[in-house]
């Protein structure tokens, strides 16, 4: 696979209706926020999570498309086949408690899983933890996200209509004795309370980064940039969950350096240097939040009275002629038609 040859950025606007857009285990599962100005948080993390779920189902996990770091599983696993793959584990020191893997032998694994695995090639990866494979430092890579209004998080509280008591225990216990003390219960008794975070209506703006230098790297393609593409305009209808409402992907926005000098060499040049700085793409005017001459204009829209409470209530408006020279503006991952 050659790698790509340009840099790009890209404007990355989804939205949460009724739902937990990125819980924070450090406040209780609640929506991330920022407590100075009560804006919304999602991590970059949360973002890479979906983009490798999109990626796995639809490519069956498959090799070149097989994702390293899946739910639920050890990376050493993965790690030890790519130098079964290329030649063998490395020999195991037991006395330092640690395999010695040559350099050579670190590098070949090294291209074996950037080859098969599209996460590597993607966002980059520590494979340090077992038999070395070295680091990958990704091409992609993404900031956190953030709504353009601030949200309320609201803890709505359920009722359970049943419980699991575990009350009964013991060796000889089945579905007889758990029957039996089900039935010696109370109505009430039966039922328990639960909540749920959540946020009424928040849209998040995401800016990423994909780097043509890091790329030559891991061999990240141009059909990988296109995965990726793919994967964030179509990522939220396979991750629906209760917890999650309604989560969309309303708009993205990508910046593609193509370079201006009439010298073929140059041009290629300054289409992987870049012909202009990310925020000059990335600043995009917001409500309360205005950019001059920005490129995207994100503004509430007039008739709105109170809080926004779906993506009607705002309006996006590009300028693809406030581009800087030698950029172009492809929307939804695609040059307008």
């Amino acid at each position: 696979m050659t790698a790509i040859q340009n840099r790009y950025e890209f404007l990355y606007l989804f939205d949460c209706e009724n739902g937990n857009p990125n819980g924070d285990p450090d406040a209780g599962n609640s929506p991330r926020l920022d407590p100075e100005d009560m804006h919304g948080l999602v991590s970059d993390v949360a973002i890479k999570r979906r983009v490798r779920n999109y990626v796995q189902t639809a490519f069956a996990n498959t090799a070149p498309n097989a994702i390293f770091v899946e739910h639920a599983t050890n990376l050493n696993t993965k790690i030890a086949l790519g130098h079964e793959k290329t030649g063998g584990m490395p020999p195991f020191d037991s006395q330092a408690k640690k395999w010695k893997t040559t350099k050579g032998k670190a590098n070949d694994a090294k291209d074996w899983m950037c080859q098969t695995f599209f996460d590597v090639r993607t966002f980059g990866a520590v494979m340090s933890t077992g038999p070395n494979a070295g680091q990958v430092r990704g091409p992609v890579q993404v900031a956190f996200s953030r709504s353009l209004d601030p949200i309320l998080p609201i803890d709505a509280s359920i009722t359970r209509m049943a419980v699991a008591d575990n009350e009964i225990k013991g060796a000889n216990i089945g579905s007889a004795e758990f029957r039996a003390w089900e039935e010696r219960q109370s109505e009430d008794e039966l039922r328990t309370m639960g909540r749920k975070s959540l946020i009424p209506y928040g849209l998040y703006a995401c800016k990423g980064f994909v780097s043509a230098h890091l790329a030559q790297g891991t061999g990240f393609s141009d059909d990988d940039l296109a995965h990726l593409w793919e994967a964030l305009l179509g990522m939220w209808d396979h991750d629906r969950s209760a917890s999650k409402g309604v989560m969309s992907c309303r708009a993205l926005y990508v910046f593609k350096h193509v370079g201006t000098d009439t010298d073929a060499a140059q041009k290629v040049r300054q289409a992987m240097l870049g012909c202009a700085p990310a925020q000059r793409m990335l600043d995009f005017s917001q409500p309360g939040r205005e950019q001059p001459n920005a490129i995207i204009e994100v503004s509430h829209h007039p008739d709105l009275q109170g809080s926004p409470r779906t993506f009607a209530d705002y309006v996006v408006t590009p300028h693809p002629e406030r581009l800087p020279a030698g950029v172009e503006l492809l929307i939804d991952g695609k040059l307008p038609e």
